[in-house]
């Protein structure tokens, strides 16, 4: 019987740990976020609560599409901590995504937050790839008014299959999601990977590591 309330227990903090291992549910009704606070804490400190307004808890520009005259043909148009205060310590965000035709949004990360996905206008292909040593690529065509989820940590990507412009909109589990755009991280990073590292991790020659670090 003791062996079991031990386990029991260790279940139960096991539990509790994994609830608040990314974003504490808030103390306050609101915490909008300071961001010309000097505080360095784990997200942005407290504006004085008798000093916030509506503004603080509002954003405008969602209708306006994005310019995708850019080499991959996307355009992420965010609504994080950092353009709408007010989401500090509320646990989401969101995102607009424009596609020109056959446009791409690259292979990407969210390190803080899984997504979930829906088109508003257009037909994307969207997928993503499991974890080592799988690393299974699971995809799916989706049309407007479909939804897809993307988990937390794995590469996603998105693409246009149409002929048309195509819009979406995303919603996250983090006022700050992050992004880790592959192909920018590993080939712009500053100052670069060493040529010798990412010729042998992606089994090419160093002259196209050269060029692909050369337009990043």
């Amino acid at each position: 019987m003791a062996k079991n309330i031990v386990m029991l227990c260790l279940v139960a903090l096991t539990l509790c740990h994994l609830t608040f291992a990314f974003e504490p549910k808030p103390l306050q009704d609101f915490c909008v976020a300071d961001l010309t606070s000097p505080a360095r804490v784990n997200g942005f400190a407290c504006k004085n609560p008798m000093l916030v307004q509506a503004n603080d808890f509002f954003f405008s520009g969602l209708n306006i599409a994005g310019n995708t005259s850019n080499p991959v043909g996307s355009k992420v148009t965010p609504v994080t901590v950092a353009q709408l205060p007010g989401l500090n310590t509320l646990g989401i965000a969101m995102a607009r995504v424009d596609y020109e035709p056959w446009g791409v949004n690259p292979p990407h990360v969210h390190p803080r937050a899984s997504e979930i996905f829906t088109v508003l206008e257009g037909s994307l292909l969207a997928g993503f790839v499991t974890s080592n040593p799988e690393n299974r690529l699971i995809t799916k065509v989706l049309h407007k008014g479909d939804a897809f989820v993307f988990p937390m940590g794995l590469v996603h990507f998105q693409r246009n299959i149409g002929y048309g412009k195509a819009v979406a909109i995303a919603a996250l589990s983090s006022q700050n999601p992050g992004i880790i755009t592959i192909a920018n991280t590993v080939f712009g990073s500053n100052p670069s990977i060493a040529v010798e590292v990412l010729a042998k991790a992606f089994q090419v020659d160093k002259n196209i590591v050269d060029q692909l670090q050369s337009k990043f």
